[in-house]
């Protein structure tokens, strides 16, 4: 069931007024020139925290999923990515410690990596950045929300991969890939030792733009492979098993924690029309 369908339900039906340059700008991305489009999307994760192995990243940087989808007779939900094709954001996320807590040099025996990361260290470029990226087109995300409404069973599936960022390691050094994704299945409802929550529903737009604040959805049974890439084609078969051991990776289904806190709005794909 589309969630502007129960809004219009709880608040009525109403005609729309919103200036598309006001209320309607949130979903300036959807792909409103598909005419089969049922509504348009827009979920941000504003807090909470990912734990893969034994590392835990903090979300401080809102992450964005955005696009829309195409609902069919049996109410089953196709999703449709933005149309700037920027369907999830690319937004880093800083590693507690950084390098100091993840690359020790002495370890490295390989003489020019053990050098690279020497030159690292005595430049204090320690900082790295986890980013997660949808791996795979916008069509093999999931959506659920009649899962998401009574809070069970998979509202979001991610197929997602993560980028480790820093001047040794590189920017191919990545947990997952497009060829094997790590497929994160998001729930509103309880995932192994996690409860997440449906939140509080509410609507803007006289009624068009439904809004649920105060949303959780988390994850604590995916697996998460080990990283690859790390360094490039000259120093990878050093670096990956560093970082792999300090990471505490690979680590299978239930050694692994997602925790999305934050707010969805969605409109029917009319009323974004009619607001462009």
């Amino acid at each position: 069931m589309a969630l502007t369908t129960a809004v219009f339900a709880v608040f009525g039906t109403a005609s729309a007024l919103a200036n598309p340059k006001g209320e309607y700008a949130v979903f300036a991305q959807c792909p409103t020139k598909n005419a089969e489009l049922s509504a348009c999307l827009v979920a941000r994760a504003e807090s909470g925290s990912v734990q893969f192995g034994t590392e835990t990243v903090p979300v401080v940087f809102t992450q964005t999923l955005q696009g829309g989808f195409i609902e069919n007779e049996e109410g089953f939900e196709k999703f449709v990515g933005a149309a700037n094709g920027e369907t999830l954001s690319k937004t880093p996320q800083k590693v507690p410690g950084g390098l100091s807590g993840l690359v020790n040099c002495t370890e490295i025996k390989e003489p020019k990596a053990k050098k690279a990361c020497e030159e690292v260290f005595e430049n204090k470029l320690t900082g790295v950045y986890a980013t997660l990226e949808l791996a795979g087109p916008a069509s093999s995300i999931g959506i659920d929300e009649a899962a998401l409404f009574e809070e069970n069973g998979t509202a979001l599936s991610l197929p997602i991969k993560v980028k480790i960022e820093n001047p040794l390691l590189g920017s191919t050094c990545y947990l997952g890939s497009e060829s094997a994704p790590i497929v994160t299945e998001l729930s509103s409802g309880t995932s192994g030792s996690l409860k997440g929550k449906f939140g509080t529903l509410g609507a803007r737009a006289e009624g068009e733009i439904a809004v649920i604040t105060d949303n959780t959805l988390v994850n604590n049974t995916v697996s998460v492979p080990g990283a690859k890439g790390c360094g490039g084609p000259l120093f990878e078969a050093v670096l990956d098993p560093i970082v792999n051991a300090r990471l505490g990776i690979p680590a299978g289904k239930g050694k692994n924690k997602v925790t999305l806190n934050g707010t969805l709005e969605q409109t029917s794909a009319r009323a974004a029309r009619e607001h462009e």
